[in-house]
């Protein structure tokens, strides 16, 4: 392959095994003369595996508009740059945006150098819908991720999200919420040696007893068809009947017991029902 100057490589390496990086993507770094990545201890580890020596330049969240300019003046010097992050794509939910704007407005070539990424990866296992979103990292905060999650939830898309593995409960209870019958599938570990996909509906996925560590890509299902052709006049009428006898809550979940459709129409039904009683 023909490496060009007044180029800069964006290029992906393993998320995990060693083994998933592509010939292209080695003969690009050997040939590279400047290595900007995240960690310089991450990717020298990399490095060292394939036995490519470089210098390499930490370029991360925190100091990429500082060294922004000299980037760009080894570039226009006939340098040779290329992109990595601590693993998988550079760029998704990683620094290098303010490269890229850069390297465009200075006609710049960016070249991408495909490969491994979490996100692929866990969609291609999923068996979910493969129109799918991409958000990256959640809000930490109750109520920002409130505000987000109460507009991803009518979105009918698969998503994935990057959660750090510490908070998963946190998700968990938010995501109970607002993707009510959805399905979910937690990959941590992926192309590791504890590679591990949990699978299961999101209302009956339990919280975790022990803590893990490290960092999840999750995976939410498309809306459950189940929740087009619900049959409102159907749910109305055995709603009726055990209000009279049930708590609300117990009413809900018995018809979702029952039925298997979407918990939040059963219990708008049954909460407008309720409120008609008192209005009587």
């Amino acid at each position: 392959m023909k490496i060009s100057t007044k180029n800069l490589y964006i290029v992906s390496t393993p998320i995990g095994n060693l083994d998933d990086i592509t010939l292209r993507a080695l003969d690009v770094l050997k040939k590279t003369d400047i290595i900007l990545c995240e960690d310089t201890r991450r990717s020298l580890k990399l490095l060292n595996h394939f036995k490519i020596k470089k210098k390499l330049i930490s370029y991360h969240k925190f100091n990429e508009n500082k060294k922004l300019l000299k980037i760009i003046e080894y570039i226009n010097e006939g340098k040779i740059l290329s992109l990595v992050s601590d693993a998988g794509t550079p760029l998704l939910s990683d620094p290098g945006k303010v490269l890229i704007n850069k390297c465009i407005e200075e006609n710049i070539n960016i070249v991408p150098i495909p490969g491994v990424s979490s996100i692929t990866a866990s969609m291609s296992t999923s068996g979910f819908s493969d129109k799918f979103l991409f958000y990256g990292f959640l809000p930490k905060t109750d109520n920002e991720l409130e505000k987000i999650l109460s507009s991803l939830a009518n979105l009918n898309f698969s998503q994935i999200f990057f959660l750090p593995a510490i908070k998963i409960n946190f998700y968990l209870e938010k995501f109970k919420k607002y993707f009510i019958d959805r399905n979910i599938m937690i990959a941590r570990e992926i192309t590791k040696l504890h590679e591990t996909f949990y699978r299961d509906n999101v209302n009956d996925i339990k919280l975790l007893k022990t803590k893990i560590k490290g960092e999840l890509t999750v995976v939410i299902s498309e809306k459950n068809i189940k929740d087009k052709i619900i049959d409102d006049d159907k749910i109305k009428k055995k709603a009726k009947i055990l209000l009279k006898k049930n708590t609300l809550k117990d009413t809900v979940k018995l018809l979702f017991d029952t039925e298997k459709v979407s918990k939040k129409k059963i219990y708008d039904i049954c909460l407008k029902l309720k409120e008609n009683e008192k209005i009587n």
